[in-house]
């Protein structure tokens, strides 16, 4: 037989490493984009399990999900850090820090 590659293996690397890349975003692209890496890995990996042999490249779906995995911890992180700062301190603590901030700099200029 032929072996094949597994359907979704390259979109779950890309949506892998873009889960990482968009972890910025406030945290919920990152989290959204590595759930359904995850989702997409678990279909894969299933099939994959059924019959190694008709495939090859798990590797790409392993490394994809491990990524993605990644990505929603440092998107969670980051949800958590920007939803605290929203809390704790405020809009307009946060708009006076940074001004402080930028007359430093310009200060040190």
């Amino acid at each position: 037989m032929e072996k094949r590659q597994l359907p979704n293996g390259t979109a779950v690397l890309v949506l892998g490493i873009l889960s990482i890349l968009t972890c910025c975003c406030w945290g919920i692209f990152g989290i959204a984009l590595g759930i359904i890496a995850l989702i997409l890995a678990k279909k894969d990996m299933a099939l994959y399990a059924e019959s190694p042999e008709l495939y090859t490249n798990y590797k790409n779906i392993n490394t994809g999900r491990i990524l993605a995995i990644i990505g929603i911890v440092l998107s969670s992180i980051t949800l958590i850090a920007t939803i605290y700062s929203k809390v704790i301190i405020g809009d307009e603590a946060m708009m006076k820090m940074q001004k402080e901030m930028l007359e430093q700099l310009q200060k040190s200029k």
